[in-house]
């Protein structure tokens, strides 16, 4: 796997959790305030596509993760 595709399923994992955490609904609810966290898991996904700027893909490449060609290229 390379560095984009563990931060997809990492930002995936924490918005899913995150969500299961806020929503009253859910069987494992907490409280609403961890929609915050959904939140600010949306906006660094966000800056990170304009600034390309991203702390767990620095921290994935020192720990030697492969950096992989374009996230969706065609093969």
């Amino acid at each position: 796997m390379t560095i984009d595709r563990y931060i997809r399923v990492i930002a995936g994992f924490f918005v899913l959790l995150s969500l299961a955490l806020g929503v009253e609904g859910s069987p494992i609810f907490v409280s609403k305030w961890w929609l915050a966290f959904t939140a600010f898991v949306g906006l660094n996904l966000f800056q990170s596509g304009f600034t390309n700027f991203c702390v767990p893909g620095m921290l994935l490449k020192k720990l030697g993760v492969p950096e992989g060609g374009a996230s969706c290229s065609t093969r």
